[in-house]
């Protein structure tokens, strides 16, 4: 595999007169975290549909393994794995049997299906609801399941569409702590979310989409960074050290109460380098130091113009 596990330049997609890709680029790194945000018909359903060759591209150019989607499909399908939205697991088979079915579709010997079958039951926590009726699982452990079904061809490259959609707190972040194993273990993620902070937590990187034109990518951490709103606020011990800061910091908004001031910076180590540097010229020391950055919702709604819901629940951080 080459370093990147997806390459895309320039890819366009249009329905009828409906441009939904209008030349989106795209590096994602392999091991890693890839995440898309938008709002509702940015394109991202329709960007994964053409990575994992269920769709054909209008225009420009996509490698998934070093592959060519448009001309080497039955390459790409052979490297990646997809898990939907919605869990595509058979409710009358047990969970042992959805995954025995996965290794025989893989051709599978009977020896490596069985042994593939019982380390995904376990690595899942699946093992006392194994020989159970999928219909009798929880929404948690069929999103398990159908990740585990995922995993039976030891794929490199796995696309995940809003994989905790629907689940309780408690199975989104057992989700989470599923996706960080894999990616310890050298396998890369393209996750579409309509959770926010589910984005935050685990993506490397993210791109983000509107209207079918990438309007922003880089980490979490980069993203916040580009919003207005990013400060640092520094806390004094005594008036007279917030006085003296404040006539050296004439940028800065005050807070008597809190013996605070909040002076607008980036938040980065060069920024924070000079202010402090300002602070020791004139002999003035901040007990406490902090910086504060606007969230994803934030950065969202700057870049989209859109503001950040889900269907079941506000998604801010």
């Amino acid at each position: 595999m080459t370093s990147s596990a997806v390459e895309v330049s320039g890819l366009r997609k249009a329905f009828g007169e409906k441009i939904v890709l209008d030349g989106i680029d795209l590096d994602v790194p392999a091991g890693t975290v890839f995440s898309l945000l938008g709002p509702n018909g940015a394109g991202k359903t329709t960007t994964v549909n053409v990575l994992t060759t269920l769709m054909k591209a209008d225009g420009g150019t996509a490698r998934v393994a070093g592959h060519d989607v448009a001309t080497e499909t039955k390459a790409v399908r052979a490297a990646i794995g997809v898990t939907g939205q919605f869990a595509a697991v058979d409710e009358l088979l047990t969970g042992q049997e959805n995954l025995q079915l996965m290794a025989d579709l893989k051709r599978m010997g009977s020896g490596d299906g069985r042994r593939v079958v019982t380390e995904l039951l376990e690595r899942f926590d699946l093992v006392e609801s194994a020989q159970k009726p999928v219909s009798t699982y929880s929404g948690g452990m069929r999103r398990k399941l159908d990740l585990a079904m995922t995993l039976v061809g030891k794929p490199r490259i796995i696309f995940l569409d809003e994989p905790t959609t629907g689940l309780d707190p408690r199975s989104r972040r057992t989700m989470w702590e599923i996706v960080r194993e894999l990616v310890a273990d050298g396998v890369t993620i393209l996750l579409t979310t309509q959770y926010l902070e589910e984005a935050d937590q685990l993506a490397d990187r993210i791109a983000v989409l509107n209207q079918g034109r990438l309007v922003a990518q880089g980490t979490p951490d980069d993203l916040k960074r580009q919003v207005p709103g990013s400060h640092v606020r520094l806390r004094f011990t005594d008036v007279v050290e917030l006085d003296a800061a404040a006539r050296v910091l004439t940028d800065a908004t005050r807070d008597d109460d809190a013996l605070a001031l909040r002076v607008p910076s980036d938040g980065g180590t060069r920024s924070l380098r000079a202010l402090l540097d300002r602070l020791d010229e004139y002999s003035i020391s901040a007990e406490e130091l902090s910086v504060h950055t606007p969230d994803l919702d934030d950065v969202f709604l700057a870049l989209t113009g859109h503001t950040h819901t889900h269907t079941t629940e506000v998604v801010a951080k």
